[in-house]
Parts: structure tokens; C-alpha cells; sequence
């Protein structure tokens, strides 16, 4: 009966991380019962570690591996029941404060439990309203989004499919049909067949997917916005390999390493952890000469492409911000300015940090919802077209 209940628990359980994101398979949970059995485990502490050695195969899973266990644990009361069978009892675990991803263990963990307790109606009326429900979601401000609304947002900005745009580079690479002789590569190839057929090699130019380097405005009037925005360069960056993301309030902060973890949860409290002006004020200016002065010249490379993620609400707006942000032009291939005022049918173009920007973008793009920011990802594209103009704004101004 005892090994009934350990082995049904140990399989829940590996369901559970297996919805967690962690790959887990019957012959680990073989491996897991087995490895219970023989260790002789005494405490808590060799239960946690004898199942983390089963099933925590790569490092960033050690983190949801723990969170798991604590919540499913703690929940459900099995441990003490089961280290009873195993062994003498196991003294309690202290509470500890909730730390980033567990809502989304605890979700992927009780889930099945949940549906259970679910009325058959209530099942039918959602299963009847999810294309509708998905349409508005598409189109609803983040502003106006519920918890559970954000949740599924997020979800989708982690679903979204990147463009693998590639521009030529003055490099030279093997092409087939290129316009210059490889004489290196021809002359080894002809020396396969004795030098009696020569096969002419040719070199073509290389491509190469740009950088993309964002710059998000994270000042108290942007803050209904910045965390969504934070998930959407999460995925940009878990998707290409050369992703900046730099957070401008007061100051420039650098927080690429820092969402390279493969965890957004993770990566989100890393974040966090290294801002200190969250909330706070604006000085765009001062933020754009800091990051031409010290990264332009690193990450501007190989026609990179500028985020500019902001809402223009400059308080000393003028001829500093208009030459900083055009010295930002000059050092990258296309500046895409996303503006979360633009969900207003009203805008007008009137703020004077407004007016010192919009000479010098490419392109001025409305940033509110995942429907626009589907259509960024379609303009990353190099076929992807052209957003707004921002002379039109300026004309409609005067």
C-alpha cells in the first residue's frame, strides 16, 4: 500500500513537471522509484536531492525543480506520509516567500485538479467564446487587461513567430552563383580530378541577421506597459542571437544578460534586481547621449535595427534631445519609434520632446496591444513594409 502511494505520487508529480516545462519521462520516474528505494533516505533534505538528481537534467531547471517541489509538498501533505513509509519522520519545512515562476507551478501542478471541480456548464459557455474572447484580447489596450488577461498576453508575446531576416555584409562566403572567383577552393577542387577538369568556385556576399537593439522607457507614465514590453523582448531575445535591451528612466541600465535567462519569470526578476529609477522620472536626452556615448559604437553593427520604445513625454526636451536622437539615426540602419499614445484616435503631435524626435525616426508605430505588436514583428522583415511616416504627424501638427 506504502509503495502504491509513493509510486502514484512520484508519477503526479513528474506529470506536473513535465507541464512545468521540464522534460521528464517514464524511465526517469522508474529511475526516481528506484533510486527512493535504494538511497535510504532519512531527511527532507535527501528526498529533494535524491529527485533532483532523477530529473534535473540542464541548470535552468533546477529552479522550477524546487519550486515544484516545495508547493506540490506543502499542498497536498504527502512528503510526511511519505517518508513515514520510507522512514522516520521528516520534520516541517518553514514557510518561504513565493519567488519568481511559482504561480506558474502552482498552475501547471493543481490545473488537473481544478478542471475537475469545474461545472460542465461553465466548460461549455468557455469553450463556446474562445475565438471571440481571443479577438478582443488581440485588439484590448494593456492598460485595460485583467491578471488573467496580462497572463495569456504574455503567453502569446511568447508564441510569436520572428522574422530570420538576413542583409548582405562585406564579407565573402561560397555562393553559387557569385560574382567572384575562389581560386583557393577551385584549385583544391581540381586536384581531385588530376587537374584534367577544373570546376570554377565562387565567392558571393554574406548575410547576416542584424542586431536589433531596444531602448524602453521605464518612467512612471509608461508603467502600465513595461512588463508586457519586457515579455516581448524576452522572446525577441530567446529567438535571435544578437539582442540588446537597454531601460531608460533617470538613468541607462543594460539588461541583455540579464534576459538571456531562459526563464521569463527568472529573467524579469534579474531585471528588476539591477533598476533602481523603476517608475521615476523621464530625461531622454540624457539617457540617449549616455548610450551613444558608451554603446553606439558596440552594438550599432551591421545594420542594426533601434527599438525606441517610449512615449516622447520629455520634461527638457529641445535642441539636446533633437541632436542626440540624431546622432542615434546616423549609427543605425532603421529607428522604429513605438509609442503607446498612438492607441489614441486623438493624438496630435503637440509635446515639445514629441516634436524633437519625430524628424529623426524612420518610422512611428503604435505599441499597445499584441495586435501591433504582430504587425512589428511582421515589419522586422526586410519584406515586412513601412509603418506610419512621422513627417505626417508633424504636417498634421502645424
Amino acid at each position: 500500500m506504502a509503495d502504491g502511494r509513493l509510486a502514484d505520487n512520484i508519477v503526479y508529480f513528474a506529470r506536473a513537471l513535465r507541464a512545468a516545462g521540464i522534460p521528464v519521462g517514464p524511465g526517469s520516474v522508474l529511475d526516481a522509484l528506484d533510486a527512493l528505494r535504494v538511497a535510504g533516505v532519512g531527511t527532507r533534505a535527501d528526498f529533494y536531492w535524491t529527485l533532483h538528481a532523477v530529473f534535473v537534467k540542464r541548470h535552468e531547471h533546477s529552479e522550477l525543480f524546487d519550486q515544484a517541489f516545495g508547493i506540490f509538498f506543502r499542498r497536498r501533505d504527502y512528503l510526511d506520509k511519505l517518508m513515514a513509509s520510507l522512514v522516520a519522520q521528516a520534520p516541517p519545512q518553514e514557510e518561504e516567500a513565493p519567488r519568481p515562476g511559482a504561480q506558474r507551478i502552482e498552475e501547471a501542478l493543481f490545473s488537473g485538479l481544478r478542471e475537475l471541480e469545474r461545472d460542465a456548464r461553465d466548460i461549455e459557455v468557455d469553450a463556446r467564446l474562445t475565438v471571440s474572447d481571443r479577438e478582443l484580447l488581440q485588439k484590448k489596450d494593456f492598460a485595460q487587461m485583467s491578471a488573467a488577461e496580462i497572463a495569456a498576453a504574455k503567453a502569446a508575446l511568447q508564441r510569436l513567430v520572428l522574422p530570420l531576416d538576413e542583409i548582405k555584409t562585406r564579407r565573402l562566403a561560397p555562393h553559387p552563383r557569385g560574382h567572384i572567383v575562389d581560386m583557393r577552393r577551385t584549385l583544391r577542387a581540381s586536384l581531385k580530378a588530376g587537374g584534367a577538369l577544373i570546376d570554377l568556385k565562387f565567392l558571393g556576399p554574406k548575410t547576416r541577421q542584424p542586431p536589433i537593439v531596444a531602448l524602453l522607457d521605464i518612467s512612471g507614465s509608461m508603467s502600465q506597459y513595461t512588463r508586457l514590453f519586457l515579455h516581448f523582448l524576452h522572446a525577441v531575445t530567446d529567438a535571435r542571437k544578437r539582442v540588446h535591451t537597454f531601460l531608460f528612466g533617470t538613468r541607462l541600465t543594460n539588461v541583455t544578460r540579464a534576459l538571456k535567462q531562459k526563464d521569463p519569470d527568472e529573467a524579469l526578476a534579474q531585471v528588476t534586481a539591477s533598476v533602481d529609477d523603476w517608475s521615476g522620472g523621464t530625461r531622454i536626452a540624457t539617457s540617449l547621449h549616455g548610450f551613444n556615448k558608451l554603446w553606439a559604437r558596440r552594438v550599432l553593427t551591421q545594420g542594426a535595427i533601434v527599438l525606441l520604445i517610449t512615449d516622447g513625454l520629455e520634461r527638457d526636451g529641445g535642441e539636446e534631445l533633437a541632436f542626440e536622437i540624431d546622432r542615434l539615426h546616423r549609427s543605425c540602419r532603421r529607428l522604429i519609434w513605438l509609442n503607446p499614445l498612438l492607441r489614441f484616435s486623438g493624438f496630435e503631435a503637440k509635446a515639445r520632446g514629441i516634436r524633437s524626435m519625430l524628424p529623426h525616426v524612420d518610422e512611428l508605430r503604435p505599441i499597445h496591444n499584441l495586435e501591433a505588436m504582430g504587425d512589428l514583428v511582421r515589419a522586422l522583415s526586410t519584406h515586412g513594409g513601412r509603418g506610419g511616416n512621422p513627417k505626417e504627424w508633424l504636417e498634421k501638427a502645424a
